[in-house]
């Protein structure tokens, strides 16, 4: 079934509020004390759902374990997150680097939910590689007009916004001609067109802007200085990347689905052991080294390199919890639903296969997005080994 706008929109609503209560309440799990009690009040006084954000609008401004603890629970629980590219990226970018107008224009929108975002980085040819953006920005007048070429834009489907890195100065090197804009996905000029995915989903678009004018009251901080902010954005979306709670979830699902399908007696049975307790390793290192990290910046200390490290081993994590998910279900996992979905699409095989093929390749892309895997260990070797 394929939602429609509207639809959409009120789910889009809905989240924050269910979130700030049913999933902070109910996400410790039964017998034990409400996440929120077990922590005292809000150090800022209020509740909502973006407690990666600091004290403004009303959010909790939590500290860093706060932040920790409340994306792991969430996350364990299964509820639905806000959306990452309102909430988790331009949202922190507006209220740090905007001025006083951007705050009240679009932080509002944000944090009800009523505005969805977009992100408008990666172009043909230029995706790991931020630098070399070629869409370009020239100043007319109190507007930027707007030419270029964005792909793998997710949900741009549904956005109502898209934040954009664009060149406004062709003549600097590569990271200091580049610009931060904020575009309204209703102006004339911007066309989207669905990119079909492997697994049949309609969740990336191109994104296609044709003389487009943005209101240079759109620009975030100075121009020319975008690489900046892209930077600080970049560094919010991979250090959420780590994924623990996922991660465990999908696990608990996982030898469910072993100790359904293949016998005590099987040899291939204590081969899926071995594989998940590796796992369970794996994930438990990782959030040893989260740990760590959230105590680095409680005292102020940026992540550094460890944001690029939580992005390759989380999403290389999933990427093998899904795999093994794929192989437990064995002939059930080859079918792969019919997209849009339709009311009497059959499936063979138990509930829990029916989405195993469309996780397993849809989780492909995860050492890709955010900047590839090769590309964090390049910043690994550069800042930590000095290479």
């Amino acid at each position: 079934m394929k939602m429609s706008r509207t639809a959409i929109s009120a789910v889009a609503r809905w989240v924050p509020s269910a979130l700030a209560t049913s999933a902070v309440d109910g996400a410790v799990g039964a017998g034990g004390p409400p996440l929120v009690d077990r922590f005292g009040p809000n150090e800022g006084g209020g509740g909502g759902p973006v407690p990666v954000w600091r004290r403004v609008l009303g959010a909790p401004a939590w500290s860093s374990f706060r932040r920790c603890i409340f994306e792991q629970e969430t996350s364990r629980a299964g509820t639905l997150p806000p959306l990452a590219f309102s909430v988790t990226m331009v949202g922190p970018v507006i209220y740090t680097f905007g001025n006083d107008a951007q705050k009240q224009k679009f932080l509002p929108r944000i944090l009800s939910g009523e505005d969805w975002w977009c992100q408008g980085y990666s172009e043909p040819g230029s995706g790991s590689d931020l630098a070399s953006v070629r869409t370009k920005a020239v100043r007319d007048g109190d507007h930027y007009v707007v030419n270029g070429h964005k792909t793998w834009t997710t949900l741009a489907q549904h956005a109502d916004w898209i934040f954009c890195l664009v060149r406004t100065d062709p003549t600097a090197r590569p990271q200091s001609g580049i610009s931060f804009l904020l575009i309204d996905m209703k102006s004339p000029g911007v066309t989207v067109r669905p990119i079909i995915t492997i697994d049949g989903s309609h969740e990336v678009n191109d994104v296609f802007l044709e003389d487009v004018r943005v209101p240079v009251e759109n620009l975030i901080g100075e121009e020319n200085k975008g690489w900046t902010y892209a930077k600080f954005l970049l560094g919010n979306e991979r250090t959420s990347m780590a994924g623990i709670g996922r991660s465990t979830r999908y696990i608990d699902k996982l030898k469910k689905i072993v100790k359904a399908e293949i016998p005590d007696d099987d040899p291939a049975h204590l081969e899926f052991v071995r594989d998940i307790a590796k796992i369970e390793l794996d994930v438990l290192a990782l959030e040893a080294t989260e740990l760590r990290v959230v105590a680095q910046m409680a005292r102020g200390i940026d992540p550094g390199p460890a944001a690029s490290l939580f992005k390759i081993r989380g999403t290389e994590i999933f990427q093998d919890i899904t795999e093994l998910t794929h192989r437990a279900i064995g002939n059930y996992g080859l079918a792969i639903r019919e997209h849009p979905f339709s009311a009497n699409n059959f499936m063979p095989g138990p509930d829990y296969g029916h989405t195993a093929s469309e996780k397993y390749l849809n989780s492909r892309k995860l050492s890709i997005y955010g900047g590839s895997n090769e590309i964090q260990r390049n910043i690994i070797a550069k800042a930590v080994l000095g290479l």
